[in-house]
């Protein structure tokens, strides 16, 4: 009897909450919610970020130029073309691919680019964060691979906050706090333009805190 009543209790709880969240974020126009989603999506996010570290631990501005390209180039700029190639066969709605069935084999190619940036990286003997920024991509891109056969997590809320815990290992707490607004900017825009739940955005937010912490610390 207690557990059944704690049971409702909770998802009351979170129901009423949920729709807290989505009334918070309605307040945020669609044009606004596109662009924070355009602007602060994933490939992007990813591309500045390793170039600034790439900048910070490579004295040679040649290399570090080399190392944030074979990273953009492969884990952004790659997938990206072919989702875009996708979108224009008809295969594919838009670049935020909002149907689950669509993610599937966009990971996949997510997955093969990223295992190819971190044997590239590892070959060239760039500085260790490196790798091991590729190595958190390609192990968020497979958990999300997986998750996505049964369940659509987001990846803008797991690659903003990557990106925010990644700006904290390498540059120290005060750059994650000042970037950590950007996370519940994206969440926002994501539940106004109803991509995903709420449960979708929070799951997605905890795995981009774990993921880089965890890989760190067996770095």
């Amino acid at each position: 009897m207690i557990k059944t009543t704690w049971r409702t209790y909770l998802r009351s709880t979170w129901r009423s909450t949920e729709r807290s969240a989505v009334h918070v974020s309605s307040h945020m126009s669609r044009r606004w919610a596109r662009l924070v989603s355009n602007v602060l999506s994933p490939p992007l996010v990813w591309a500045v970020l390793v170039f600034t570290i790439a900048f910070h631990v490579t004295s040679n501005l040649t290399l570090a130029l080399t190392y944030a390209l074979v990273y953009g180039v492969m884990i952004c700029l790659l997938p990206l073309l072919y989702i875009g190639w996708m979108v224009r066969r008809g295969k594919i709605s838009d670049i935020h691919m909002k149907e689950r069935r669509e993610r599937i084999i966009p990971f996949l190619v997510s997955v093969l680019c990223s295992t190819l940036a971190w044997v590239a990286l590892r070959a060239m003997n760039a500085p260790d964060i490196l790798p091991l920024v590729a190595a958190v991509t390609l192990i968020q891109l497979s958990i999300m691979a997986v998750i996505t056969l049964f369940w659509q997590i987001s990846m803008h809320a797991m690659g903003i906050t990557v990106a925010v815990v990644a700006m904290g290992v390498v540059f120290g707490g005060g750059a994650a706090l000042a970037t950590s607004p950007l996370v519940p900017i994206v969440v926002a825009a994501r539940l106004s333009l109803r991509r995903h739940t709420l449960a979708q955005v929070v799951a997605g937010t905890i795995l981009g805190v774990l993921i880089p912490l965890l890989v760190v610390s067996h770095g």
